[in-house]
């Protein structure tokens, strides 16, 4: 006959946690895994913005105490998806121009490119030569692999326009007028 110590009962016990843990551990490294291959196979990456352009058609600065700027500024963007695997959606895109980290035209729903300004209140540094704009385009996306359509994100994009004063084209008392230098690469956040 064989006697019963009680010590088997808490074994079996033990066996059975460190299954259970292992099982937890080869399931969690398993999703671990099947992320990264799709990861590498996918390679996510934001859309890229690109300013091409920008005009100031019509810029005009009050003097003053307070001067007053009354802008419309027409830019040119374009976007490139630079991965082949996913696509892009563009649900809503809206445009606007920031100077002095305010808003200095309406926000325009793409494609329409011509951004007028409302009038609002702003000091402007003639004398500095150059003027910096940004211009921030907010929307929404969706991301498509194969037959898969994500849910919506936000998209904000903000290129630097840096423009300098065509003294060429300054008359008496007109305004300066201000010429785009170079095509900037914008930064998106999703």
């Amino acid at each position: 006959m064989k006697k019963d110590c009680g010590i088997h009962g808490e074994q079996k016990r033990h066996k059975l946690y460190r299954r259970l843990f292992a099982t937890f551990l080869v399931l969690l490294v398993l999703a671990f895994l099947a992320v990264l291959v799709v990861w590498l196979v996918l390679r996510p990456t934001k859309p890229k913005f690109y300013l091409q352009d920008a005009d100031l058609l019509r810029f005009n600065l009050t003097p003053g105490a307070a001067p007053l700027l009354t802008s419309v500024v027409q830019v040119t963007i374009s976007s490139r998806n630079p991965n082949d695997r996913i696509g892009v959606y563009y649900d809503r895109l809206d445009a606007f121009v920031l100077y002095n980290s305010q808003q200095v035209t309406a926000a325009t729903a793409l494609p329409s490119l011509r951004l007028p300004g409302p009038q609002r209140r702003h000091r402007l540094d003639e004398n500095a030569g150059y003027l910096l704009l940004y211009v921030r385009v907010d929307g929404l996306l969706r991301w498509k692999v194969g037959t898969w359509i994500s849910g919506h994100y936000h998209l904000q994009a903000n290129c630097p326009a840096f423009l300098t004063v065509d003294t060429a084209k300054s008359h008496g008392g007109a305004p300066p007028l201000f010429r785009f230098q170079q095509i900037t690469a914008c930064s998106v956040d999703v």
